[in-house]
């Protein structure tokens, strides 16, 4: 609004000081005044009256100009005139009769002055209308320039009601920005209190992580918990909480608080625990995976030519059986410690149906461990079918709540297609077959996971892959193994694993993690499954089980 107003006002002022300058009655201009002696006048005959509004001058001295002086010596400087007053001068007298200076006249410009101050000064008419080509002139013929021209045209009355009603708008804007940005500022403070909240861990809580984390710097683990969870790591994130589940440090690390002879001694209650935990997540990850660091980024999902692989052992003489599996979490549930009895039911339910859809060599049935007799059980995981019940690392995980509740398995009618359904994570999907054919097991494996995943939502991160419970399954989740005897290494368990090492294996019991081998008989498979692509995870196994194999065959 003010800058509307000062608008208006320097308009008018400009067309004040133009009529001044260029329109309305001249008046007579004083003489200028020279530091030397006037010259001689010669008389001129009266002029004739003129009209009140203009005065011409007459060839007789003006009032305020001195008398001349005669001739002074030439050594004599000359007397400096008397200043004449710089606005009206008094009434011309007649030209035979000069008037002698006075101090009089000084005080007849004040009044004069003051009486033209109070006078308005008229709009010449030069600027309220057109030079006759419709360009603004100044009255002397001149066009305005284009500023002049601008506020020529200007129309104050019009350019206040456009300017009013979008200052009008913007400040309604306004106001709603300001409203807004308090209401969001209260929604901020509220959601600080309640994440600060969150983070308030039990005191109970607390202390059972002090106590266990004081037992494990104190023992002999060699797990990669005991390894990574410094004081410093352990201080920084014994208060954090994960903000959907409300999962702590305890539910992350009691396993390998309870088992100091775990391998790696830790769990991801839910996929939130990946960031919050991320100070002890990312260096076992990095340890495992062999060299997997926090700001590098899983390869997308790409399962290669399934015809590469052939026959590992096509003479049946080392390989007994060659099984290939990978673990996927249901989009839209937590991992098995945040679960509910109703939602492991349910996901029973969805995996069930799902599976009964499938055809061909995959087509089977899906067994409930609710109601399943002892024997059946057990039956099924001595042929390796079927998971263990009461497995202490999971139990302490807190991953076998309502057991045996939303469990079970698929599986085809040749048995060379399984699925376990909520053991450690909501699915483990298995191709498995006797002798060492890795091609025929991986072509299997790769057809159902694609047919599946038709049905089923499965999570994923876009740095870390496939989401699952523990962190030695991120990634691909494969792995593609073998049970092997190969009795010769077996004598010399330090050259077997410097082998095993060399191709990214890992050497496990007859049955499994934390099992001894029986009658020489390894289970050996890939041990990396992040930075590389499936197809490259399962050639890793090929190639080491190739040249074990032949390693075998030389001793």
């Amino acid at each position: 609004m003010f800058a509307l107003w000062y608008l208006t006002f320097a308009v008018d002022e400009i067309r004040k000081r133009l009529a001044w300058l260029f329109g309305g009655t001249k008046k007579p201009v004083a003489p200028a005044i020279e530091n030397k002696p006037a010259p001689a006048v010669a008389p001129v005959p009266t002029p004739k009256p003129a009209p009140p509004a203009v005065v011409k001058p007459t060839p007789a001295p003006a009032p305020v100009v001195t008398k001349p002086e005669p001739p002074k010596k030439a050594s004599e400087p000359p007397k400096p005139a008397q200043p004449a007053p710089a606005t009206t001068p008094a009434p011309v007298q007649p030209a035979a009769a000069p008037v002698q200076p006075t101090p009089a006249p000084v005080t007849t410009p004040v009044a004069v002055k003051s009486a033209a101050d109070k006078m308005p000064i008229p709009l010449p008419k030069s600027l309220t209308e057109s030079n006759g080509n419709g360009t603004a002139s100044n009255g002397n013929g001149v066009a305005l320039d284009g500023l002049d021209q601008k506020l020529y045209d200007a129309q104050p009355n019009k350019l206040m009601k456009v300017d009013t009603e979008q200052l009008k708008d913007a400040s309604n804007d306004f106001i709603k920005g300001e409203a807004n940005a308090f209401v969001q500022s209260i929604k901020e403070a509220q959601q600080a209190g309640a994440r600060k909240q969150d983070t308030m861990v039990d005191a109970a809580v607390l202390a059972k992580l002090e106590e266990g984390y004081a037992k494990l710097a104190a023992s002999d683990s060699k797990s990669l918990l005991k390894k990574y969870l410094t004081k410093e790591v352990f201080d920084n994130l014994k208060n954090k909480m994960t903000p959907t589940f409300k999962s702590t440090l305890l539910d992350v690390i009691q396993s390998g608080l309870e088992n100091h002879d775990s391998g790696v001694g830790i769990y991801a209650p839910d996929a939130e625990s990946y960031t919050v935990f991320a100070d002890l997540f990312d260096p076992i990850i990095e340890d495992y995976h062999g060299g997997f660091k926090k700001t590098d980024k899983h390869p997308a999902s790409q399962f290669g030519d399934v015809a590469t692989f052939g026959n590992v052992d096509p003479t049946n003489e080392y390989v007994i059986s060659t099984r290939v599996r990978c673990g996927r979490s249901m989009q839209g549930y937590p991992f098995n410690p945040c679960l509910t009895e109703a939602q492991y039911k349910e996901m029973e339910g969805k995996v069930s149906t799902t599976l009964s859809g499938l055809e061909g060599e995959l087509k089977g049935k899906f067994y409930p461990l609710t109601g399943m007799e002892k024997t059946v059980q057990q039956q099924l995981i001595d042929d390796h079918f079927l998971f263990k019940e009461g497995d202490r690392f999971l139990q302490a995980a807190n991953a076998c709540r309502y057991w045996p509740s939303g469990r079970g398995i698929y599986h085809n009618d040749n048995k060379t297609f399984l699925v376990w359904c909520n053991e450690e994570d909501h699915l483990r999907i298995i191709s498995m077959q006797m002798g060492g054919d890795l091609g025929e097991v991986y072509r299997r494996l790769v057809g159902a996971v694609n047919e599946i995943e038709k049905r089923v939502p499965f999570s994923h991160d876009d740095r870390l892959g496939f989401l699952t419970f523990c962190p030695t399954n991120l990634g691909t989740t494969i792995r593609a193994s073998v049970h092997i005897k190969v009795p010769k290494l077996a004598s010399n368990k330090a050259k077997l694993e410097e082998v095993a090492a060399k191709y990214n294996l890992q050497v496990r019991g007859t049955r499994g993690e934390h099992t001894e081998a029986e009658g020489g008989v390894y289970d050996i498979s890939n041990k990396r499954r992040m930075g590389l692509t499936e197809f490259d995870a399962v050639k890793e196994m090929y190639d080491g089980i190739t040249e074990l194999i032949k390693l075998e065959k030389s001793l």
